[in-house]
């Protein structure tokens, strides 16, 4: 078979969002091959928002001590291969055929006896045999959606990691924090280490009484560990870490914003209950691994005169992270956005988020038949911009050209900007149309 063959057979499979909460064809599909998820240690990552990036903050530390490490993430941006890497590479296409390949028998005979295997779950499986195959000595895996009922929860996290939660996916997870954070709060596992970020209250005493029962370790952000020190540094920031076993400073990160800085501090705590005895880790190996870190599609600068900024921010949560991160790194006076957002999220929560840093706003749409159609979109800007600031094109590439064009009319590219964000889909449409380097 063929890479393209491969990607459409997976895609027949049913699309990512359609949830069916059973764990019994992924633990069928496991005893067949072999449970190839037990044969590494495991940290699991939930949360609402920065998951991905923390995800690579623990492959990359990791990988800086000279582990071999498997990281499986979604959604893509621009390549189903994207979701499984090894040694920070995402598997080539001889690789990603190779494995669908060693796993397609055991998918069929799981389809025959017990129903058809899922999009997601297809690609969980794959991912924990590539990471047995290959062998790697850590994977870092990040739930899909929720996590009890996730399909990477076939495995036993040896540190799970919940970043911030906040509302969303309400129809499959629950109306509100109480009731998404029970769902999050399973992949906390007995005798594991709870490695918590800074919650909403609700969320915190969900989490803790989930550590209580299973008779779990925790960590908390703000408590056992966390940022101590955050400054501006040209690229990213400064900061002082407080680690579960050392404090490290002068650590340079790449990336934007205060939630960034949360999330490198999950990370490093991650990491450190992964390492025998209470020494620190090499400061130095800290410093080399966060100064190498990135996370393609999080305020990440595809161009510059005038600035382009590309965030998938599509709920109300990450929608204020951007905000804030924007405010605080950089020094925009006139700042024309592009959004393109699905349908089914809270779409005016994130247009409000959005609207007190955008000038104006150019409303369209993005690849995915989910995307909501422009005309509703504009409708719902134009409540919460006014008439007059919002633009509407009908594709995305003419809205990146429209929003440039407008950002270019001061005459003059300094303090001006566009931010193209929305979806994981609108990011990744838009790496390709600029031509954002992949990894």
């Amino acid at each position: 078979m063929e890479y393209l063959g491969v990607e459409k057979a997976i895609l027949r499979r049913g699309v990512e969002w359609d949830i069916d909460p059973t764990l019994d064809r992924i633990n069928q599909l496991m005893d067949l091959l072999g449970q190839p998820q037990r044969a590494y240690p495991v940290v699991h990552i939930t949360g609402t928002n920065g998951k991905s990036s923390t995800a690579r903050m623990v492959d990359t530390l990791l990988r800086e001590r000279n582990l071999r490490v498997g990281r499986f993430t979604s959604p893509h941006l621009t390549s189903m291969r994207e979701r499984i890497t090894v040694d920070g590479k995402p598997l080539s296409e001889e690789r990603f055929v190779q494995v669908y390949e060693d796993v397609l028998p055991y998918l069929e005979l799981v389809d025959q006896r017990h129903g058809r295997l899922s999009f997601f779950e297809t690609l969980t499986a794959m991912a924990y045999a590539a990471f047995a195959d290959a062998p790697v000595d850590v994977a870092v895996v990040e739930v899909g959606m929720g996590g009890t009922w996730d399909s990477t929860n076939v495995a036993d996290g040896t540190v799970a990691v919940v970043t911030p939660i906040s509302l969303d996916h309400t129809a499959y997870l629950g109306p509100d924090i109480d009731a998404i954070a029970r769902e999050k709060a399973g992949i906390i596992k007995p005798g594991a280490t709870a490695v918590l970020a800074q919650q909403p209250v609700e969320a915190a005493e969900v989490l803790l009484r989930r550590v209580a029962e299973v008779g779990a370790t925790v960590a908390r952000e703000g408590l056992e560990f966390g940022v101590l020190q955050r400054g501006g540094a040209m690229g990213g920031q400064m900061l002082r870490l407080q680690g579960l076993k050392g404090v490290y400073d002068e650590v340079f990160l790449p990336l934007y914003g205060d939630h960034q800085a949360g999330n490198a501090a999950c990370a490093l705590a991650a990491v450190e209950m992964l390492t025998a005895g209470d020494e620190p880790l090499d400061a130095d190996l800290v410093r080399n691994a966060f100064a190498q870190v990135s996370s393609p599609g999080r305020l990440e600068v595809v161009r510059r005169g005038p600035t382009v900024l590309v965030d998938a921010a599509h709920n109300p949560g990450a929608a204020e992270s951007v905000v804030e991160a924007i405010d605080e790194s950089f020094g925009f006076s006139r700042l024309i956005g592009v959004v393109a957002v699905m349908a089914d999220k809270d779409v005016a929560g994130v247009l409000e988020r959005l609207e007190p840093i955008m000038t104006e706003v150019v409303v369209t749409r993005n690849s995915s038949p989910r995307s909501m159609e422009v005309d509703e979109l504009r409708s719902l800007a134009e409540d919460i911009f006014g008439t007059e600031r919002v633009h509407v094109a009908a594709r995305l590439d003419d809205a990146i050209d429209m929003a440039i064009g407008l950002a270019e009319e001061a005459g003059e590219f300094s303090g001006t900007g566009v931010l193209i964000t929305g979806s994981v889909v609108t990011a990744g449409d838009a790496r390709t149309l600029l031509r954002a380097e992949s990894e």
